[in-house]
């Protein structure tokens, strides 16, 4: 079945740095990517997966020194795609998550834009 690319992707963004997070959120509204978040903590991100309506998730690895384990588990749970965004590789990945794909920070935008496209795009 084709992907509907009038309707926007909705993915949950979790990611602790401000900058970083607006910077990824203006990529990701240019791509018709509607964007849930961002979740600066684990809690902010569980609550988020809880209330529904994720398409996929882009998720940073640490959020405040804190790894986001049950949030990935949480997303793979519900069937929910996920990328890794983190600057410390496949071996800083939660346990059980490191076949997942991961965009390595610093990521450039069309890096960004790829992995949507490979990962999350015609999953519906």
């Amino acid at each position: 079945m084709e992907a509907d690319h009038s309707k926007p992707l909705r993915i949950l963004l979790v990611e602790d740095e401000p900058l970083v997070a607006m910077a990824i959120e203006d990529s990701l509204e240019v791509q018709n990517v509607g964007v849930i978040g961002p979740a600066g903590t684990v809690a902010e991100a569980l609550d988020l997966i809880a209330r529904g309506g994720i398409d996929a998730a882009l998720l940073d690895v640490t959020l405040r020194g804190e790894r986001v384990d049950s949030v990935a588990d949480a997303l793979s749970a519900r069937g929910i795609p996920f990328v890794f965004t983190t600057g410390h590789g496949v071996a800083g990945l939660p346990k059980g998550h490191q076949d997942r794909p991961v965009l390595t920070k610093p990521f450039r935008e069309v890096e960004m834009n790829d992995a949507i496209d490979r990962h999350f795009r015609g999953m519906t």
